[in-house]
């Protein structure tokens, strides 16, 4: 491999998820955006203080962004999840997507990378994607996308299935690319959940919860996660963990149970970053509440998955300046 340096722009960079991919695939992050105040004292705990923006990007000069080679957004993904109400551009946080037209007309990466969920392809009969497809067309982008499970292709037992999009500046460059092929999963959920290891208190449910008694009528196998959901706690499937949510952090009992040898608990957060892929020294800093954590782990993305599809792209790009 060459070591040729390519730089990353980060929009709604969250805690750092996909700037950590890219930049464990060889890429230097310039610049990084994101407005909420929480997640910004996580990226900086783990990043340094060197080039993240914390600001509205609607309120931001845009002709104050530097020049990178890649944009990546992983834009704010409710307005389009079938968890959610379906609003899609309707909803204030769908339009947000327009503020990465307008970086990109300014910036000109050679390269933009989004992540989404993976209903934003199907979200209204298929025109929400068209019109992403347009408004990066117009800007004579050519789009490779893939809905990318996390367990087939990240070796992350979470079923955690999303979209993600590459849009080329250069067509050679968009035809010569391949997304990372699937791989065989090689972590089960008890190399990451550790049943014998008495947590924290807080993780455990005791019989003064509320939905105490309704949990323990349907958690009921110690080998296996359950999901909370709006339809009630079910079994996991096929021995992974079910999508970790930005709901965890908002809804108490909406993080993952399991029965361990001291009782019922929920997810740890160590846990929940482990399923995301995130490294063992990534950390939060000192005053982050235990919901602010679930909430920023459940907003971000699957490490390795992110890791892999950089690879791709800098394969590419190595490719092509062996060309020239």
């Amino acid at each position: 491999m060459n070591n040729n340096t390519y730089t990353v722009g980060s929009m709604f960079a969250g805690i750092g998820g996909i700037c950590l991919g890219f930049k464990q695939a060889g890429f230097e992050i310039v610049w990084a955006n994101e407005k909420d105040a929480a997640a910004c004292r996580t990226y900086r705990h783990n990043f340094g203080d060197k080039y993240l923006l914390e600001a509205n990007i609607k309120k931001v000069n845009k002709q104050t962004i530097p020049v990178f080679d890649i944009l990546t957004a992983g834009f704010p993904c409710q307005p389009f999840s079938v968890a959610g109400p379906h609003k899609g551009f309707e909803d204030a946080r769908g339009n947000l997507f327009f503020q990465i037209i307008e970086v990109a007309k300014i910036a000109q990466p050679k390269i933009i990378f989004l992540e989404n969920v993976a209903n934003l392809i199907d979200h209204d009969n298929g025109k929400t994607f068209i019109t992403i497809f347009n408004a990066l067309s117009e800007l004579d982008y050519v789009l490779r996308y893939q809905n990318l499970p996390s367990n087939e292709y990240g070796n992350s037992p979470q079923t955690r299935n999303r979209t993600y999009v590459v849009a080329f500046k250069d067509e050679l460059l968009g035809t010569k690319f391949k997304y990372p092929e699937p791989i065989e999963l090689t972590t089960g959920i008890f190399d990451i959940i550790d049943r014998h290891t008495k947590q924290k208190e807080i993780y455990y449910y005791n019989e003064e919860d509320p939905f105490y008694d309704y949990m323990v009528s349907k958690v009921k196998r110690a080998d296996s996660i359950y999901r909370v959901h709006d339809s009630g706690i079910r079994l996991a499937k096929n021995q992974t963990c079910p999508t970790l949510t930005a709901s965890m952090g908002t809804r108490d009992n909406r993080v993952p149970i399991i029965i361990d040898d001291f009782g019922y608990r929920k997810l740890t957060v160590r846990e929940c970053l482990d399923f995301q892929g995130f490294p063992k020294d990534y950390s939060f800093p000192i005053g982050t509440t235990i919901q602010q954590a679930y909430a920023q782990i459940g907003n971000s993305v699957c490490v390795p998955v992110i890791r892999r599809i950089a690879e791709q792209i800098r394969n590419v790009l190595e490719d092509n300046n062996d060309l020239q």
